[in-house]
């Protein structure tokens, strides 16, 4: 599913719910367990100013409770999930990109 226009929360939260469907259900044991516990930081999105290479800054969506260290966000503009990391400034994405699990099980 991509969210065409600007996204709002349930269009987001749409997105995360197919995704954990999928996950939830697989046969694949490390996908369920990346799921689950996907699902113990999740959160409402809301509406985060993310921090980019070169200076650059947009609003996204937060999409998971940060642990200090890492936070999934989705990037509106580009229609995809990012991992970002915690700064003195705010998340910094770091190039990781694409579905809200792969972002948060690749740390």
């Amino acid at each position: 599913m991509i969210v065409v226009g600007q996204p709002t929360s349930g269009k987001i939260d749409a997105l995360i719910d197919d995704e954990l469907s999928m996950a939830l259900s697989s046969k694949d044991r490390v996908t369920r367990k990346t799921a689950q516990a996907f699902v113990q930081t999740r959160r409402t999105p809301r509406e985060v100013t993310v921090n980019f290479s070169g200076g650059m800054a947009q609003t996204c969506w937060s999409v998971s409770k940060g642990d200090g260290t890492y936070r999934v966000v989705y990037l509106p503009t580009a229609g995809y999930f990012s991992l970002c990391v915690e700064s003195d400034f705010g998340p910094l994405d770091i190039g990781v990109h694409g579905p809200a699990l792969g972002c948060y099980g690749s740390v």
